[in-house]
């Protein structure tokens, strides 16, 4: 019989980012994978502080962008990496009213720190009004991250390559097979609703698709395009272009007049040729509140969930990782909008 700290279920950010929590309070556990990319593999990794509807913020932006920085630099010691790629996100505007909206707001004390009020001209792209830089903006490289993360994980025993069996979880005992645990952090995303201790988890799937495209003429590779949707460049020689939001459709096909927002919203912009070589889709898990959901099971108290970070899993995974980590550790309150309880 084995015996560890923690185990951990799931792939994603929540995952990998409580994972980075016990590995630096060197705490033992070991991350049960399954064998599915989770929406977070092939999630854009956008970190923006903006609301770039309406050009506004959101709850706790600067603390979350604060931490991130101080967690990648914490990896970065035994990974080698730091992952963020320092490419802001230029808002591409659709007309002068934006322009002067963006201006308008760029004043008030929230937003300053992240709208920059000098705008920017590009060539390549269709931009006759401009662009604003979104300050503190970038994204996380994504692939590396999960591949170097993983990587770790397995070469120093933590990691797991098979999808858990809840039918073979003793939550009395806390035993799993031949190993014991003190506590379980599922942090699952959609695969949750499959799960007999949290099923009842008011989770919303959010499909997104995006594409992967050949350009045939290059862009600013500084820069991270959103009029619609996000366009930046990949390793190997491709974009990225995405991500749709659709809370009406939950098959697991790719639809065809998602496709086709992706092509129009392209188009928009990009005056030149381009080719689709890939197309992929994944369910952001969201609540109807916005916020993540953290806490424990009523009846088994050393039972975990980490989860609904919506379309923000770069941000909320990493800050909240260490809210939970605390709650379970030293038994710090759980903020009340993040809390379990609430529902």
């Amino acid at each position: 019989m084995k015996n560890t700290d923690y185990i951990i279920v799931g792939s994603g950010f929540a995952a990998i980012f409580f994972a980075h929590r016990l590995i630096k309070n060197k705490k033992n556990f070991v991350l049960f994978s399954g064998e599915e990319k989770s929406a977070s593999q092939i999630s854009a990794g956008i970190i923006n502080p903006a609301v770039l509807k309406k050009f506004t913020t959101f709850w706790m932006a600067q603390e979350q962008i604060d931490f991130l920085h101080k967690t990648l630099s914490e990896i970065e010691v035994y990974t080698g990496k730091n992952y963020f790629v320092s490419a802001p996100v230029q808002r591409i505007f659709h007309d002068e009213n934006e322009q002067k909206l963006w201006l308008k707001k760029s004043e008030d004390t929230d937003l300053k720190p992240f709208l920059n009020p000098e705008f920017k001209k590009y060539d390549v792209i269709k931009n006759p009004f401009k662009t604003g830089e979104v300050m503190q903006s970038g994204r996380l490289d994504v692939s590396a991250f999960f591949e170097d993360m993983f990587d770790y994980l397995k070469s120093h025993h933590h990691l797991v390559e098979e999808k858990l069996n809840y039918e073979t979880l003793n939550p009395i005992e806390k035993k799993y097979k031949n190993l014991g645990f003190n506590k379980i952090v599922f942090c699952e995303g959609m695969a949750v609703l499959d799960n007999p201790y949290f099923s009842e988890t008011p989770i919303v799937p959010n499909k997104g698709h995006h594409l992967k495209v050949k350009l045939s003429e290059k862009i600013d590779e500084n820069a991270t395009f959103k009029k619609k949707h996000f366009l930046f460049p990949l390793k190997n020689g491709l974009h990225y272009y995405g991500g749709t939001y659709d809370v009406d459709q939950t098959q697991k096909n790719i639809d065809d007049y998602a496709v086709q927002e992706l092509k129009d919203g392209l188009l928009e912009f990009y005056p030149d040729d381009f080719e689709i070589e890939t197309v992929e889709f994944g369910f952001r898990p969201t609540v109807k509140d916005r916020r993540p959901i953290l806490g424990k099971h009523p009846e088994f108290p050393d039972f975990y969930i980490f989860n609904g970070l919506g379309a923000r899993g770069v941000l909320n995974g990493n800050y909240f990782a260490k809210h939970l980590f605390d709650f379970i550790e030293f038994g710090k309150p759980l903020l009340p909008e993040t809390d379990l309880c609430r529902f």
